[in-house]
C-alpha cells in the first residue's frame, strides 16, 4: 500500500517534526531516559499497575472480587489480542517507518525494520489502559495517562507518525471494549470456581470462602471462650 504520509506539508508530518525536534534540543541523557521509557519503561509500569490493581481487588475481597479479577484479567488478554489483530493490519498498509522516508529526524532507538502503522507499544499501552479502567477505574485513569505519555515518547524518538499512535489507541481500545462482555462472561465463572479452591482462591481474595466459611460463627452458637467461661463457673 501507499505510505501514508509523504509530504512535510502533512499535518501527521509536520506534527511528527514538531515533536521530534524536542529531541534536538534535549540534552543527551534526557534522550537515553526517554529511549528507555518509551521502548520497556512504561510497558513495565504498566504490567505493575496491573498487578498493583489485582493486589488491591484481592485485599479488598468481597462478593465482587470474582468478577473484578476476571475483568482485570481481560485487560492483558485483550492487549495480547489487539497486537494479533495488529499483524495483518500491518502487512496490508506497509508503512514504512518515519525516518526511511522524512530527513532531520533524531531517531533515537535503532534497529526498527517493520512497518510503522500501527504502533505496537500504543496498542498495548492503551489496551492495558482500558482494560484497567472496567475493571477499576481508578487505576485506569492511571493507564490511560502512562499510555498518553507512551505514545508521545514513540513519535519523540521518531519511530512513529503521530497517527501510527492514534491508530494503536484506537485499537487497543475496540479489542478491549468489542470483545469485552464475552471475555467477562466468560472469565467470571471461572474466577469464581478459582475463588472457591482453598489453595488458589487466594489469588481471588486473601481468604478463599471455603475457609471464611469454615470460620464464621453461627447465630446463637457459644464461641470457644464462652464456653470454656461456663464450664469453669459450673
Amino acid at each position: 500500500m501507499a505510505v501514508l504520509a509523504e509530504s512535510g506539508s502533512n499535518p501527521d508530518v509536520e506534527l511528527l517534526y514538531d515533536i521530534n525536534g524536542l529531541a534536538k534540543d534535549a540534552p543527551g541523557w534526557f534522550d537515553r531516559i526517554m529511549e528507555f521509557v518509551g521502548e520497556y519503561g512504561l510497558l513495565l509500569a504498566m504490567v505493575l499497575l496491573v498487578l498493583g490493581c489485582w493486589w488491591s481487588v484481592r485485599r479488598r475481597g468481597g462478593e465482587d472480587a470474582a468478577p473484578s479479577v476476571a475483568a482485570l484479567l481481560w485487560a492483558p488478554l485483550a492487549a495480547g489480542l489487539a497486537v494479533l489483530v495488529n499483524v495483518p493490519i500491518r502487512g496490508f498498509v506497509e508503512r514504512p517507518r518515519p525516518f526511511r522516508d522524512h530527513q532531520g529526524l533524531d531517531v533515537l532507538v535503532g534497529g526498527k525494520t517493520d512497518f510503522s502503522f500501527v504502533s505496537d507499544h500504543a496498542t498495548i499501552t492503551m489496551a492495558l489502559g482500558v482494560g484497567l479502567f472496567v475493571a477499576n477505574r481508578r487505576f485506569g485513569l492511571a493507564g490511560i495517562g502512562l499510555a498518553l505519555l507512551e505514545g508521545f515518547c514513540r513519535v519523540y524518538m521518531g519511530v512513529h507518525y503521530p497517527t501510527d499512535v492514534i491508530g494503536g489507541f484506537a485499537l487497543g481500545t475496540a479489542v478491549v471494549l468489542l470483545l469485552s462482555p464475552p471475555a467477562t462472561a466468560l472469565l467470571t465463572p471461572l474466577m469464581r470456581a478459582v475463588e472457591r479452591s482453598p489453595r488458589a482462591g487466594r489469588l481471588i481474595r486473601r481468604r478463599p470462602v471455603a475457609e471464611a466459611g469454615r470460620d464464621a460463627v453461627l447465630p446463637g452458637a457459644r464461641t470457644p471462650v464462652e464456653s470454656e467461661e461456663r464450664d469453669l463457673a459450673a
